[in-house]
């Protein structure tokens, strides 16, 4: 976070003073892999800089031509550096923001990637838990109806009749504002379509011949369930699973820029939105266009998939 820098245009470059920092902790691969680093630099932005025998003495990087205030720096905070005049090769670079800055300072790209990791982990956790809520009601609805056949089937119209942002919402906030808890209140809102699909699958299917050849031989329901049935009436679920996944992006999305998504400081592309929106009047709207992109790029991507994986499993279709 550098607010000499802050809402910089795409390709900005200033030099960076690098100041190693020691945490004193040790991290695991996992960790580095999917936190980051805990013992990153510290840059700051320069305009100048000047080697004493002691060290260096750089000028802090100010926008409109002003002179900026100097500060010095002890040649023992470079542990690399031999000498004084070794610190710039080894502690002073080019930067350039490819995305600009936000109004913080803060490198946009990084943040977009990190982000993103955000919309994934909520596609793929939300589908999952869609399709085991789903799968499982759908498939005892098809297969033994009855009261139970119709108890389920008020439940999903009672769901479905709630709209979906205002049931998130209220799952969210029973559970409280948080990264997970996002997880949980998409998945708990996306079963429906799941369970009406897969019912209506179980329906045709267990009226084949080789489920009543089941049954006759014995097979409890369980086993005709997941072994024969569940089986043949997956090529739907997965096609409905890719358009979940789109679905689940824009509403967690929705969330953050309402602010009951992700939370401060985890970065979500529509947290991000939500900080910069006003920069569309004010002549910076890349702040909020580039995250909107995103969004857009990654919902029409598994949307594009879900047709794709639709047509590939039409065995109407000509090769």
């Amino acid at each position: 976070m550098n607010l000499s820098i802050h809402s910089k245009s795409p390709g900005f470059s200033v030099d960076m003073l690098s100041i190693p920092l020691k945490i004193g902790q040790e991290q695991s691969l996992f960790d580095k892999l999917f936190f980051g680093k805990l013992d990153v630099p510290e840059e700051i932005p320069i305009s100048g800089y000047q080697i004493s025998q002691n060290g260096i003495e750089i000028t802090h990087y100010t926008e409109g031509g002003m002179e900026g205030l100097s500060q010095f720096f002890d040649l023992e905070l470079f542990p690399l550096a031999d000498a004084p005049g070794q610190i710039p090769e080894l502690y002073i670079s080019k930067k350039t923001f490819l995305l600009g800055t936000d109004k913080f300072g803060r490198d946009l790209l990084s943040r977009m990637l990190v982000g993103m990791r955000i919309s994934l982990s909520i596609g793929f956790i939300a589908v999952l838990i869609s399709l085991i809520i789903g799968i499982t009601l759908g498939s005892i609805a098809g297969y033994f109806g009855g009261k139970v056949d119709v108890a389920i089937i008020w439940l999903i119209n009672v769901t479905w009749s709630i709209p979906t942002l205002l049931l998130v919402i209220a799952i969210t906030l029973a559970l409280g504002k948080g990264y997970y808890q996002v997880f949980v209140a998409v998945g708990l809102t996306m079963w429906v379509e799941v369970a009406r699909i897969v019912r209506g699958q179980v329906l045709g299917i267990k009226e084949m011949q080789y489920v009543t050849a089941a049954r006759a031989l014995g097979f409890n329901n369980f086993r005709i369930l997941s072994r024969h049935i569940l089986p043949n009436s997956m090529a739907p679920v997965i096609i409905i699973s890719a358009a979940n996944f789109a679905s689940a992006i824009l509403v967690e999305s929705g969330l953050s820029f309402l602010g009951i998504g992700a939370q401060p400081p985890v970065p979500s592309w529509g947290g991000i939105i939500k900080d910069h929106y006003a920069y569309l009047l004010m002549g910076k709207p890349f702040l909020a266009l580039i995250p909107g992109i995103a969004i857009m790029s990654l919902v029409m991507a598994f949307m594009l998939l879900g047709n794709a994986i639709r047509d590939a499993m039409d065995v109407r279709s000509s090769n």
